[in-house]
């Protein structure tokens, strides 16, 4: 399975693909939703989305929406650690508009591969 991974935080994202390709799964790497955008236009097999809300050039809500607008197969799963608000807010929002499950940063591995299992089955 191929999956995207949209954090503008260096250390979480090669964290994030660190723990993806151990389990065997093909990883892209973005570091803002505009970057995650031309990913998947590149990529469309690409099936599982995992995206940061608080991100440069194209914040997680706005690219959401563009997905599930564009993609609405495409599953999701939100990640934030909060920004001007607690994570809760945001996440609460990405999952009224498309994401299938939200992760509240910071998150071990097992907890996301659990998210990511359930999500996909």
């Amino acid at each position: 399975m191929k999956v995207l991974v949209m954090d503008d935080d260096v250390w979480i994202n090669k964290m994030l693909n660190k723990v993806l390709v151990a389990e065997g799964y093909g990883v892209y790497s973005a570091f803002n939703g505009k970057e995650g955008l031309n990913v998947l236009k590149e990529h469309e097999d690409i099936e599982l989305i995992i995206t940061d809300i608080v991100m440069p050039e194209k914040e997680g809500i706005e690219t959401i929406m563009e997905i599930k607008n564009i993609y609405k197969n495409k599953k999701i799963i939100a990640i934030s650690g909060g920004g001007k608000l607690k994570p809760d807010g945001y996440l609460l929002l990405a999952k009224k508009l498309g994401a299938n499950e939200v992760l509240t940063k910071p998150f071990d591995s097992d907890e996301l591969l659990k998210i990511i299992d359930k999500v996909m089955s």
